[in-house]
């Protein structure tokens, strides 16, 4: 393709709403275009990178005997309705495009498609001999974002894998599940890069296990937890890990204390000259269940521990069934505002104590009663602790489990892991951080969907069986962006060479000069004949300017028919290490070609 003739376009400056580098930089060099919030238009560049992208996603899941097909964008609400995921997606997360067509009939634009390929499945599969099956699609996927931001990384449009099995049994999944892994480890290695699978929750999608593929950069939105053996690396909603360990509490005996002004474990801590390994701290959380159902709950944690909240909401999700509901819509640390729905009496905040009166809740048909109470495990053995009072300005000392308070009979682990943690498998090894981009993940659905849908098989026995599923996803348009944001300099993007929009560019230094005209538009010719995919900079633009903007684009290789062509060569410059060679012109080729194919192996 000839520079002259393509929709191609740079700015100079960073554009104002882009907010990381990558983002910044396929703004700048014309390879996307935003069309609206979240919703971006993807040029000519970036449209043969998403390509290359799919034909390697393409290629590994056809290795893998999966069958490729196309599901339909609008969805019936009916199918969510049988999964139980209608409100879920469109009052908890609320990120999927409901809409009502002309007959009142409720549609949704597809997020994920769980729901249509059961039904599938449901009609289609009758046998285990029909088992193992795994069909994909490589489509556009709709969510609507809170906050759309960085680009194609969040956005409410974009261009996503999903994968779907079937098998007979929990065993044959696992197998499936592994050629996934391996699958996905192959796809990032050969777009060129570094990237780690790590342990992780499976959200709203459910499912007893999953594993996120994480491209490292430091803009990633997510926090990856490892260990330098490489045995164990979980994101942070899903981490575990061993606490330090408690200090000796300096109190010997159980007292009520004036503690003024002391909302906070750090000023609590200074008070009374005490380790927040000796507070019990009590953190009331209010969850909205799917039946309306309003449930406080009050988590007791170790003072030096955080809440996490994907862990408690998961815990939660668990009980959905003592109240009347199935999954959790919304969890929030109520305020004022909220607290005037239910209370009775304004709570002592930040002095509250695991024994705290249920009285303080008004029971109506949409609140329950009492408090859920949950402990973590990090305040099981604790002796001798600090904890509230129950009114403000006043903490207790020296308190301990079945004497002065009664240990909640849900014990649960809800702390969040961090790093400097040390590991569960290993002791000796503590948890590192490193931030990733998700592009990746693979869940084994087990038969959460089938049985809700009605999806079965009959087995060899006769027996009707509901088929065990499992969902796998790579986001392609997330993957790209990803690739720019784990590679660049000041001057650009420095693009693998299995994705890039093309191998090489010829940049022709003095458009007028006829000679440097003529070896351009003959290497032109001869490197695309030789499946080299090459860019021809034939634009009336100063050198100056074509180098900028070979350097923006993030061509791997440039080739120049500058000064050395008096000697019978051209300049070769490698964008990634900024190597310059003055190569012959009839060995060119030849050279690219070799560089090329080396590179493809390494990645």
């Amino acid at each position: 393709m000839r520079l002259s003739q393509m929709l191609f376009v740079t700015l100079r400056d960073d554009p104002a709403d882009a907010e990381i580098p990558s983002h910044k930089l396929l703004l700048r060099a014309g390879y996307i275009r935003r069309i609206g919030s979240g919703v971006y238009a993807y040029l000519p560049l970036m449209w043969r990178v998403l390509q290359k992208v799919s034909q390697i996603v393409r290629e590994e899941m056809n290795a893998t005997g999966a069958q490729e097909c196309l599901l339909p964008q609008l969805q019936p609400a009916e199918l969510w309705r049988e999964s139980g995921r209608w409100d879920t997606y469109t009052k908890a997360e609320g990120i999927m495009f409901a809409l009502t067509d002309r007959r009142e009939q409720e549609l949704a634009l597809g997020p994920t498609h769980e729901e249509v390929i059961t039904m599938i499945a449901r009609d289609m599969i009758r046998s285990y001999r029909q088992l193992p099956l795994n069909l994909y699609q490589i489509q556009t996927k709709f969510r609507d974002e809170i906050r759309p931001r960085f680009g194609l990384m969040r956005g409410r449009e974009f261009i996503m894998k999903d994968a779907y099995s079937f098998n007979a049994d929990e065993e044959s999944l696992k197998k499936t599940y592994q050629d996934m892994y391996q699958a996905y480890s192959n796809m990032l290695r050969r777009s060129g890069l570094s990237f780690r699978a790590v342990e992780a929750d499976s959200g709203a999608i459910g499912g007893t296990g999953s594993t996120e593929f994480m491209v490292l950069a430091e803009a990633g939105e997510d926090e990856v937890l490892y260990t330098e053996d490489g045995q164990y690396a979980a994101n942070v909603e899903k981490a575990v890990s061993l606490p330090a360990d408690a200090e000796n509490s300096p109190f010997t005996s159980y007292e009520k204390r004036e503690t003024p002004a002391t909302e906070t474990i750090e000023k609590l801590c200074d008070f009374l000259k005490c380790s927040p390994t000796q507070v019990v701290k009590n953190v009331l959380y209010q969850a909205l269940y799917d039946n309306n159902t309003t449930v406080l709950v009050l988590v007791s944690i170790r003072g030096d521990q955080e809440v996490n909240e994907v862990k408690l909401q998961n815990e939660l999700t668990k009980l959905a069934s003592q109240y009347g509901g199935n999954a959790v819509l919304k969890l929030i640390v109520p305020d004022a505002d909220a607290q005037k729905k239910w209370a009775t009496k304004t709570l002592p905040l930040g002095y509250i104590a695991p024994d705290i009166a249920d009285d303080y809740i008004q029971s109506t048909k949409d609140v329950a009663p009492k408090f859920l109470r949950l402990a973590d495990k990090t305040v099981v053995d604790l002796k001798n602790f600090v904890t509230g009072a129950n009114e403000s300005g006043y903490h207790v000392v020296g308190a301990n489990w079945d004497k002065q308070f009664t240990l909640p009979e849900n014990i649960v682990d809800i702390r969040k892991a961090r790093p400097g943690d040390r590991a569960i498998h290993n002791p000796e090894q503590t948890l590192k951080s490193a931030r990733g981009i998700e592009v990746g993940h693979i869940f084994q659905l087990g038969t959460k969907y089938s049985i809700a849908m009605g999806a079965t098989y009959t087995n060899e026995q006769g027996e009707e069986k509901p088929l065990v599923m499992g969902c796998y996803g790579v986001g392609v348009s997330r993957l790209a962006q990803a690739a720019v944001e784990q590679s660049y300099d000041q001057d650009g993007i420095i693009w693998p060479v299995a994705i890039a929009p093309y191998h090489a560019i010829v940049t022709i230094p003095n458009i007028n000069d006829a000679q440097q005209v003529e070896i351009a538009e003959q290497l032109y010719i001869e490197l695309n004949q030789a499946g080299i995919e090459t860019l021809l900079d034939d634009r009336n633009e100063r050198a100056g300017v074509k180098f900028k903007d070979a350097d923006l684009i993030g061509i791997p290789y440039r080739i120049v028919t500058g000064r050395a062509i008096a000697n019978g060569k051209v300049e070769v410059v490698e964008r990634k290490s900024r190597n310059s060679h003055e190569i012959p012109i009839t060995e060119v080729v030849s050279t690219l070609k070799g560089w090329i194919s080396q590179a493809l192996k390494l990645s």
